[in-house]
Formats: structure tokens, C-alpha cells, sequence
């Protein structure tokens, strides 16, 4: 694996920490505390997704990243699968966070599949 490729992808792997860290401190921070659901979700996955950035940060799997953008697909469907769409800030968070989340993954997934490798 080259040098070039491993440090592109420790840049992807600290966003996706600091979206964890985000994630968990999102519902004190945009006040949605006191929604069970939507909070719980917030911390349980914040803390998922923080432990598989620092696996993916400490050695590369691919398999990693697949987890971390199904994980990032979970936080967009959270909110209609576990009925809190209708509490904006944490619908919004869930969503957003989402998307960047399953976006940084996934394109480390597509990154490694067309970077040669040592064989």
C-alpha cells in the first residue's frame, strides 16, 4: 500500500472520528438531551463509530470502512426507522452527520479498490 494512499486515508479516518465526536456531543449541544430515542441513538452510534475510526486509524481494513458507511446509511434512516423525524435538530444531525460519514467512507472504499497494491 503506498505511502501516498495510507495518509490520504488517516485524513478520511480522523474526519470520520470527529464526526463521531460530534455525533455524541450533538444531542447537549443542539438541546435534544431530553428525546430519548434520538439521543441514545446519537451517543450509542457516536461511541460505535469513534472505536471503528480509531481500529481504521490504528491499521487499515477494508471492511472497516464498509461498517463505517452502513453506518453512516443507519444515521440517515434513524430518524424515520425510529420515529423522531419530526424532531428537526436531531432529524438534521442524524442526517447530515449521515451522509458525511457514508460519504468519507465509501470513498475510502473506492479509493483502495482503484490504488494498487503490493501483492
Amino acid at each position: 500500500m503506498s505511502t501516498a494512499y495510507r495518509e490520504s486515508n488517516k485524513v478520511k479516518d480522523w474526519i470520520n472520528l470527529i464526526l463521531a465526536v460530534l455525533l455524541f456531543i450533538s444531542p447537549w449541544v443542539l438541546d435534544f438531551k431530553g428525546e430519548i430515542v434520538p439521543a441514545w441513538n446519537a451517543w450509542i452510534m457516536g461511541v460505535v463509530l469513534a472505536i471503528l475510526a480509531l481500529a481504521e486509524i490504528s491499521a487499515f481494513a477494508e471492511w472497516e470502512e464498509w461498517i463505517g458507511g452502513l453506518l453512516g446509511v443507519w444515521l440517515i434512516i434513524a430518524p424515520f426507522v425510529l420515529s423522531f423525524a419530526t424532531h428537526t435538530h436531531a432529524l438534521w444531525t442524524h442526517v447530515v452527520l449521515g451522509v458525511i460519514t457514508a460519504i468519507v467512507s465509501f470513498w475510502s472504499v473506492w479509493d483502495y479498490r482503484r490504488t494498487p497494491h503490493a501483492a
